[in-house]
C-alpha cells in the first residue's frame, strides 16, 4: 500500500526555489497522516551540493538526479525522472510547486502514472490515509474538495501559500544519487538555450509582496510609481492581461486566468477594476490593497483595504511613508 509523501523541489541554476522549501514543510506537516517518510526528489545538474538543505524543512531523504542531461529543464526529461522517483519510494502523496515548470510537470508525471492530478492546491488533508485536497474553481468564486478514488495524487500547491518552515535547522537530508533508467533519446524536446532578459526580476508568482497595475495606469510611461514603492518594498511589478495586450508589461508580469496566479502577503491593487478574470489570479492574496478612482470599481469588494483616489497621488505618499519606516 502506497505510504508517504514525495515532494519535488525546484531549482534553478544551483539555487532552490522558495516554494521548493514550502513543499517540503507542507509534507512534513502531514507526515504523521500519511506513514512512511518524507522523501524530496532534486532534478538538474550539480545538485548534489545543495540537495541535503532539504533535511532542514522536513525531508527525511533526497533523490537526486545530477546529469547534464537536466542542465535545463524538460518536460520528458524531468518527467522521467519524477516518475523514477516515484516508482522507487511509492508515496501516497506527490506534492509539485503550481509553478509554470511545475504545472507542465505534475500533469505529465500523473499522466504517465495514471493518477489524478490537483492543480492550484490551497489545503491539503489525510481522510483514512487518503490525500484529499481543497482548490478553487469557477475563477475563484468557489472551492471544491477533491480525492482520488485508487492510487496516489499529485497535488500542486499554490506558491505562497504553505509557510516555508525550518522544523529542523541545521540539519541535512542524507542524498541518494539515482542513475537514469532511461535513454536521452527517449526525451522527444529538449532546451538547447535560454534567452533571459537582461536584468533579472523578481517572479510574481514566488514574490511575497506584489504591486500590480492595470489600464488605470494610462500608459507605458505611468509606472515610475509603482517601480517606485515596488523597490522600496522589495516587492514584485504585476499587470492585468489589458496592459500586457496593450504591450506596456511583458507577459511574464501578467496576472489573471491567462496568467499566473499569485498568493502574496500583501497585493498592491492600482489602477485595476477587478474583471474575474484577474481576480481568478490574486484572490487569495492574504492582504489586497485596492487603489482606483472610481468608487464603484469591483476590486473593492474583495480588498481589504480600498483607496478612492488617484494612484498617481496615492502612490508617492505611500512610498513616502513607507521609507520612514523601512
Amino acid at each position: 500500500m502506497p505510504q508517504g509523501i514525495l515532494t519535488f523541489a525546484e531549482q534553478r541554476d544551483g539555487s532552490f526555489k522558495k516554494v521548493a522549501f514550502e513543499a517540503t514543510s507542507a509534507a512534513a506537516a502531514l507526515k504523521a497522516d500519511f506513514g512512511g517518510k518524507v522523501t524530496s526528489v532534486v532534478i538538474g545538474k550539480g545538485v548534489q551540493a545543495i540537495a541535503a538543505k532539504l533535511g532542514a524543512y522536513g525531508a527525511d531523504e533526497v533523490l537526486a538526479f545530477d546529469q547534464d542531461l537536466f542542465d535545463k529543464y524538460s518536460t520528458g526529461g524531468y518527467g522521467r525522472a519524477l516518475v523514477q522517483a516515484v516508482q522507487v519510494c511509492d508515496p501516497a502523496l506527490i506534492i509539485v510547486p503550481a509553478t509554470t515548470m511545475g504545472r507542465d510537470l505534475a500533469a505529465w508525471a500523473a499522466a504517465k502514472l495514471g493518477v489524478a492530478c490537483a492543480m492550484d492546491c490551497v489545503e491539503i488533508k489525510a481522510e483514512g490515509g487518503k490525500p484529499r485536497v481543497r482548490r478553487p474553481v469557477y475563477a475563484g468564486k468557489a472551492f471544491a474538495t477533491l480525492e482520488p478514488t485508487t492510487g496516489a495524487l499529485v497535488a500542486a500547491i499554490r506558491p505562497n501559500v504553505f509557510a516555508a518552515k525550518e522544523s529542523a535547522p541545521g540539519t541535512e537530508a542524507p542524498v541518494k544519487v539515482l542513475p537514469i533508467e532511461f535513454s536521452a533519446e527517449s526525451i522527444r524536446a529538449m532546451v538547447k538555450r535560454i534567452a533571459a532578459p537582461a536584468e533579472a526580476r523578481l517572479d510574481v508568482a514566488e514574490a511575497d509582496i506584489v504591486v500590480a497595475g492595470g489600464r488605470g495606469i494610462g500608459s507605458p510611461e505611468g509606472w515610475a510609481p509603482l517601480e517606485e514603492l515596488a523597490k522600496v518594498l522589495g516587492a514584485a511589478v504585476g499587470a492585468s492581461r489589458a496592459v500586457v495586450d496593450s504591450g506596456w508589461r511583458d507577459h511574464a508580469d501578467q496576472i489573471g486566468q491567462t496568467g499566473k496566479v499569485v498568493a502574496p502577503t500583501l497585493y498592491f491593487a492600482c489602477g485595476i477594476s477587478g474583471a474575474i478574470q484577474h481576480l481568478a489570479g490574486m484572490r487569495t492574496s492574504k492582504v489586497i490593497v485596492a487603489i482606483n478612482k472610481d468608487p464603484e470599481a469591483p476590486i473593492f469588494k474583495v480588498a481589504n483595504y480600498g483607496i478612492v483616489g488617484d494612484l498617481f497621488e496615492v502612490l508617492p505618499a505611500l512610498t513616502a511613508e513607507f521609507k520612514k519606516v523601512l
